[in-house]
């Protein structure tokens, strides 16, 4: 059997991330694709991090509650109003893209989801994305990742 994956048509793992996704275009969340779903999954929670900046790891996207039927996010999924996401270290809901500090290098956003064991998470109407992915970590049947690459 084959690993839980998590990829992009946008761009692949280890890659840079296209402006369009970013602070420096659309901001739109890229489109996400899973396969080889562990068995059990009765649903997902996805987060986005960036463990290389300047303050520490920052954390741009919490996504939860995903039906444990699906299989992929479109374009600017993250981006609606009608999704259950947390708060994000910008102070917002929803997705927010890649947005380094000029001349830091190449910063590195990890995309993970998680195939969990339940069919919702209960979390604080304001939790932040720290704490949906401690409260999903606690469910997760596996977890599959997506590295992508930014800099400015």
């Amino acid at each position: 059997m084959m690993a839980f994956q998590l990829t992009s048509s946008a761009f692949g793992d280890g890659q840079p991330i296209p402006t369009k996704y970013t602070a420096d275009g659309d901001d739109v969340s890229p489109p996400l694709e899973w396969h080889d779903v562990p068995e059990g999954t009765k649903s997902f929670a996805l987060i986005v991090e960036d463990p290389d900046a300047p303050s520490g790891m920052f954390r741009h996207w919490a996504l939860y509650n995903i039906s444990g039927d699906a299989d992929h996010l479109t374009e600017g999924h993250g981006n609606r109003e009608t999704v259950v996401t947390g708060v994000n270290d910008f102070g917002d809901r929803g997705y927010r893209g890649p947005a380094p500090p000029k001349g830091h290098g190449t910063h590195h956003y990890h995309f993970k989801l998680a195939a969990l064991d339940v069919e919702n998470i209960e979390a604080p109407k304001d939790a932040k994305v720290e704490e949906i992915w401690s409260i999903a970590k606690d469910h997760a049947i596996e977890v599959a990742q997506l590295t992508g690459t930014y800099q400015r």
